[in-house]
């Protein structure tokens, strides 16, 4: 059997043993959506808006790197399911249900919604999204339906824009004071970046109440033995120089840092929307549930992170038992085989991420779905929605980024906001 393989094969048991195995996840039934209809149009409409995002996001002058596209990506689907439903009245609004007249066009009007929300977003990118709006509307005949469509979706991307204008995702954070006692946070070698998204958590909520709505309990101290045993496990694997992470597992942890991760699950919806030939009305659901998700993940995440201001591995690690932690074996020059992100360790974006949007796809298209995702010219595949999500958190004690302590808080994170976001919509 080789590396890959072996991988895959002990990727649940291995989850199991570190107490990572997610719960059983919706019905385990794929839905089957509804054939297209001439009225709404196919739900790769709402792909071509995605893709367009991920596009933008691609230019380093668009927005600066880090959480904030979460907020852009929920924005984008929220209006674009408001559009639709204010029509079709085939779910509940998320926020705004407009008035439209009998035959207005949803395609028309999610369409409008999509290139309002990224022309406000992106102004220096409005041409593109002129021309993509206008390479979308020629397909659909004229007409007041087609008019009617395009002033609802309009209406709905006005309104959330303008209630999104003061969530707080634009304060300026205040400064950030690194703590001096044993597991306080602290900026990472080699080159000790500041911490970033410092106040992310204090943003306004999509769908939570707050964001300490779902903040994790406080992880074991770094003089425990149960600290020292997954810190360890991280020595181990996540070294540079690691001689007992696999072929497999390198590829892995290179794999799921090389893109956001919110761009590799909204790739993954990608596929699947297009593939099924999904309708329009399913689409803005399932783009819409999984992007509010994610960005209410983000928020909640960084509250916990900051909240609690865990040092990570290569700290604790580089300090040693001498100072802290006489349960860890230091190494003054360890070094991860990934540079440490500049944020606190607990609990771990790339599990709380992964597992929101993998509770969110197998509600929709069940437990068991084979997918082949690339990245950045890399390529894996899974057998659901879930192994991929485990891979994912996994991914960050083989790179040498989180404990086992951190991705279990993510990933219990990840299924509350996902659950929350289910129930809303």
């Amino acid at each position: 059997m080789g590396g890959r393989q072996k991988t895959l094969a002990v990727l649940t048991g291995t989850a199991l043993a570190a107490g990572l195995a997610g719960p059983a996840l919706g019905s385990g039934a794929a839905h089957s959506p509804a054939p297209a209809t001439a009225a709404t149009g196919p739900g790769t409409l709402v792909v071509e808006w995605n893709r367009e995002l991920i596009t933008i996001l691609g230019d380093p002058k668009a927005q600066p790197a880090g959480v904030h596209p979460t907020r852009s990506f929920a924005l984008l689907q929220a209006a674009e399911y408001d559009a639709v439903v204010s029509i079709t009245r085939a779910g509940p609004a998320y926020k705004f249900s407009v008035s439209a007249p009998r035959g207005a066009r949803a395609d028309a009007a999610a369409d409008q919604a999509a290139h309002d929300v990224l022309a406000a977003l992106y102004p220096g990118e409005r041409a593109g999204v002129d021309q993509r709006l206008s390479s979308r509307l020629s397909v659909i005949p004229g007409g007041p339906d087609k008019a009617a469509g395009m002033a609802v979706g309009a209406a709905v991307a006005r309104r959330l824009i303008s209630l999104r204008s003061d969530d707080g995702s634009a304060a300026k954070a205040p400064p950030f004071r690194p703590g001096d006692r044993p597991g306080d946070y602290r900026p990472t070698p080699p080159d000790f970046p500041a911490p970033v998204f410092t106040d992310w958590g204090s943003v306004k909520p999509f769908v939570l109440a707050r964001g300490r709505q779902f903040r994790p309990a406080a992880p074991p101290a770094v003089s425990s033995a149960a600290y020292a045993t997954a810190l360890n496990e991280v020595r181990n694997l996540g070294s540079r120089t690691s001689t007992t992470r696999t072929p497999d597992q390198t590829a892995a942890a290179k794999f799921w840092a090389a893109a956001p991760v919110w761009n590799v699950w909204n790739q993954i919806a990608q596929n699947l929307v297009t593939s099924r030939n999904t309708t329009l009305e399913q689409a803005v659901k399932i783009f819409a549930r999984l992007d509010l998700s994610l960005a209410d993940t983000a928020i909640a995440l960084y509250d916990a992170k900051y909240g609690y201001r865990v040092w990570r591995p290569v700290t604790a690690i580089r300090l040693g038992p001498t100072r802290y932690t006489p349960r860890i074996v230091g190494d003054p020059h360890w070094t991860p085989l990934l540079a440490t992100a500049p944020d606190p360790s607990y609990p771990s974006a790339h599990a709380a991420f992964s597992q929101a949007a993998a509770t969110t796809l197998t509600d929709f298209y069940g437990a068991r779905h084979h997918l082949s995702v690339t990245s950045k010219g890399m390529t894996r595949t899974f057998a659901g929605f879930q192994d991929a999500a485990v891979e994912a958190w996994l991914s960050r004690i083989w790179s040498g980024q989180h404990t086992s302590f951190d991705n279990r808080a993510g990933r219990d994170l990840g299924t509350q906001v996902a659950g929350t976001v289910a129930g809303h919509l």
